[in-house]
């Protein structure tokens, strides 16, 4: 099994901490990085390869993860040679992709069980699954249903329930086909490009833990909590690849070394 992680963005929301490192190397609970997280948890389900698309300090993300051999996976990259936007860095791979994949962001942490996303995708027939996680929210109003002037309805204080995207993907390499390499393009293009065609994505509902840290407030909320998460985010059938909080001057000599100096 294969998965791309979209590693190459700038980590705007949560500077200045992305302004020495680039989000995925991220610490957590001071002994993991983010992706280290991701990649032990892709090698206990049994993914034997990724592909790392970067950009933003890709040289330090090259220097860390290397060849994937500390998690028994085959690492390789995609380096963008100018923002792709989310989608846009996998048109340069479509001959080197298998039919089915897993595509991530590199901010997620969760418990998914991301072989099982992709076997449901394979068997949905779908082009494109999105893992999703109802997201609960209350409106501290009354809320007025009007029709032409008049209050047809009122319901006080009411609670929405909705799936939102966990930004946890699979996908058919034929979805990609009709792109050409280079083109900076969303996947919220890419869903609505789908949905034009007649082509519709299907969903894998997840009630587990899930936490986009891509904003501060989250990111501290997981470093806080990560002695709890930690059972629940490393796998127990392997024993976690250990390394020490991410030093970026270390990470940059030895990058700045495989470039043959180039930062």
């Amino acid at each position: 099994m294969h998965a791309v992680i979209l590693a190459g963005g700038k980590g705007v929301r949560l500077r200045p901490y992305t302004t020495a490192l680039p989000k995925p190397l991220m610490p957590i609970g001071d002994s993991h990085s983010i992706l280290q997280i991701v990649l032990d948890q892709l090698a206990s389900r049994g993914f034997t390869s990724v592909t790392l698309a970067i950009n933003h300090l890709g040289p330090l993300i090259r220097a860390f993860v290397g060849d994937g051999r500390r998690w028994g996976i085959a690492v390789d990259y995609v380096e963008e040679e100018r923002p792709l936007s989310t989608v846009g860095p996998l048109f340069g791979l479509k001959d080197k992709l298998p039919d089915e994949f897993l595509v991530m962001n590199s901010d997620v942490l969760t418990d998914l069980d991301y072989a099982d996303l992709l076997r449901a995708h394979t068997l949905s027939g779908a082009r494109l699954t999105l893992a999703t996680s109802e997201r609960v929210h209350r409106i501290d109003f009354g809320v007025l249903d009007v029709d032409d002037g008049r209050l047809v309805g009122f319901r006080e204080k009411p609670t929405l329930r909705y799936p939102v995207s966990m930004g946890v993907y699979a996908m058919s390499r034929k979805t990609l086909a009709p792109y050409p390499p280079g083109l900076s393009f969303g996947f919220d293009q890419l869903v609505l490009d789908l949905l034009a065609a007649g082509e519709h994505p299907a969903t894998y509902p997840f009630d587990g833990f899930w936490l986009d840290i891509g904003r501060p407030e989250d990111y501290d909320e997981a470093n806080r909590a990560f002695a709890q998460l930690k059972p629940i985010l490393l796998p127990a059938s392997r024993p976690p690849v250990e390394a020490s909080v991410v030093d970026p001057a270390a990470i940059d000599r030895a990058g700045a070394a495989r470039s043959g100096g180039r930062a």
